[in-house]
């Protein structure tokens, strides 16, 4: 019978990294984010219940969502993050859902669910089990800072948005610590993915 085990992580704790190391593992791994940005495309519901809620101004030139001005106005008001959540959560759900049957159809025996909101969303209760990848603060800020092309004090925004790591850590039956190099990284993905095949 297939497993389903969630990955997660804090804010630029390198999530992306482990999932990659998983897929080459030879997981399926089935990405919120690509799901997330599938459910936001033009024409789609989702779109127009953010243009409603949230005005045109979060709409590009050609129709589609500036998810720069809509992340700037989500990360500064509590309220707006909960509407575009409610928005954006159900239908992410749904088809993440097929996404992962569809995974399980194709004979895989270990299906890897990559969101960043498991643990606040209680997913993780539904799945096998679930993987956090830790990283310290510091390097989450300092990626935060690269990626994103922010200050520190909007790095430290986005930061305190999310639940605090030690809370899923917390909840963890693996936790993968990407401080290091990736050499290290990689060796705690390799024992992971052992013991997941390894047990019943």
């Amino acid at each position: 019978m297939a497993k389903v085990i969630g990955l997660t992580g804090g804010i630029a704790s390198g999530k992306s990294t482990v999932a990659a190391l998983l897929t080459q593992l030879g997981a399926a791994v089935i990405d919120a984010d690509v799901i997330a940005r599938q459910v936001v495309e033009p024409g789609q519901p989702a779109l127009a219940a953010i243009a409603a809620r949230f005005g045109e101004s979060v709409l590009d030139a050609g129709g589609g969502l500036d998810r720069a001005r809509l992340a700037a106005i989500a990360f500064a008001d509590d309220s707006a993050r909960r509407d575009l959540n409610a928005i954006i959560h159900p239908r992410i759900a749904e088809a993440s859902q097929r996404a992962i049957a569809a995974a399980v159809a194709a004979g895989h025996e270990i299906v890897i669910y990559d969101a960043a909101l498991i643990v606040e969303n209680g997913i993780h209760r539904g799945l096998d089990g679930l993987i956090v990848v830790a990283a310290p603060e510091a390097i989450q800020i300092q990626r935060i800072m690269a990626r994103d092309g922010i200050d520190e004090t909007a790095a430290r925004a986005r930061l305190r948005a999310q639940l605090p790591l030690a809370e899923k850590v917390a909840v963890a039956d693996h936790v993968i610590d990407n401080g290091g190099d990736l050499e290290a990284t990689r060796a705690q993905v390799r024992a992971v993915w052992k013991d997941i095949k390894g047990s019943p």
